[in-house]
């Protein structure tokens, strides 16, 4: 089988990481550079297209729509199969505490409803489709995820929570995310043309996480819950605290992912444990002599 994928958004977080994948794997990348190419002319010839353009919180009502309906034109006459990380968004504030590929997406909230419409227009293309789904970003590096706000504190010895601490949340690896998206992309001829593929990571609650942290540290880390009111006071004239709120509730909410389906599709997928993650998500936070500086060549010395 080919093996060349056109990565859209290449320098983002998921992007940035699939490069790395698939380039693990032995796959010809290329990567889309949107000031100057043609996206159907660069998905010609390719067998996957990696769509991780993701605009901020506020332009996904303008733009969200509009790059779903390209990459669905370029992926129809390329024939590529499209691999999209999907999030829990999809599901709403009343869903069930675990999620499965048969959870119903009932959001009501505005990014919620756009997700839903985006995996609307892609199952009803036709064009051949890979959902991976996770939860919240762990990454090698700063990348402006819910993580890298949660730890500028640390070395007061403070880690900052947005939510109840005492309910599990969703977690990803990065690494390991898109590693399991190149695994399931040289699998893509044996799943349906729609394939929702939950990725379970791991599911942590906030006070697991900090008791976590400290281990890797090596002090003890108290946990202290996020001060929303500036967001609230911002809200008015900054779009962004808006969505913020609007997510809110799953910092409030039980939810973590079912593996299932993941383990059934990928039965020899080897998850990275916490314990080895936490070193290179929290880079210059953990002793230098234990770990490469976050942003650098994120492995173990």
């Amino acid at each position: 089988m080919s093996k060349t994928v056109l990565i859209l958004g290449a320098k983002g977080r998921f992007g940035r990481h699939a490069c790395t994948a698939f380039k693990s794997r032995n796959w010809e990348v290329r990567r889309l550079d949107r000031t100057k190419d043609d996206l159907s002319k660069a998905a010609a010839g390719v067998d996957v297209i990696v769509n991780a353009w993701n605009p901020p919180y506020p332009d996904w009502a303008a733009q969200v729509p509009k790059l779903t309906a390209q990459v669905i034109d370029a992926a129809k006459a390329s024939g590529a199969t499209v691999i999209i990380p999907g999030n829990v968004y999809n599901y709403g504030a009343d869903a069930p505490a675990l999620y499965d590929a048969d959870t119903p997406h009932r959001a009501q909230n505005p990014l919620g409803r756009i997700r839903i419409d985006l995996e609307g227009a892609y199952r009803a293309s036709n064009v051949r489709v890979i959902i991976v789904r996770a939860g919240d970003f762990m990454d090698t590096q700063a990348s402006g995820n819910w993580f890298d706000m949660m730890i500028p504190k640390l070395a007061k010895g403070r880690f900052t929570y947005p939510g109840n601490p005492d309910i599990v949340h969703a977690w990803a690896w990065l690494p390991d995310l898109t590693l399991a998206a190149v695994e399931l992309a040289e699998m893509r001829a044996d799943l349906p043309v729609f394939a929702d593929v939950p990725f379970p990571g791991y599911a942590l609650t906030g006070n697991e996480l900090c008791t976590a942290i400290g281990n890797c540290l090596g002090r003890p880390i108290a946990l202290k819950k996020m001060n929303w009111l500036p967001l609230k006071i911002a809200r008015p004239f900054w779009p962004l605290a808006r969505h913020l709120l609007e997510m809110r509730y799953l910092w409030n909410k039980p939810h973590q992912i079912d593996g299932e389906k993941f383990e059934t599709l990928l039965p020899d997928f080897k998850m990275t444990r916490l314990a080895d993650a936490l070193p290179l998500a929290l880079g210059d936070y953990v002793d230098p002599d234990k770990v490469v500086a976050r942003g650098k060549s994120a492995v173990h010395v």
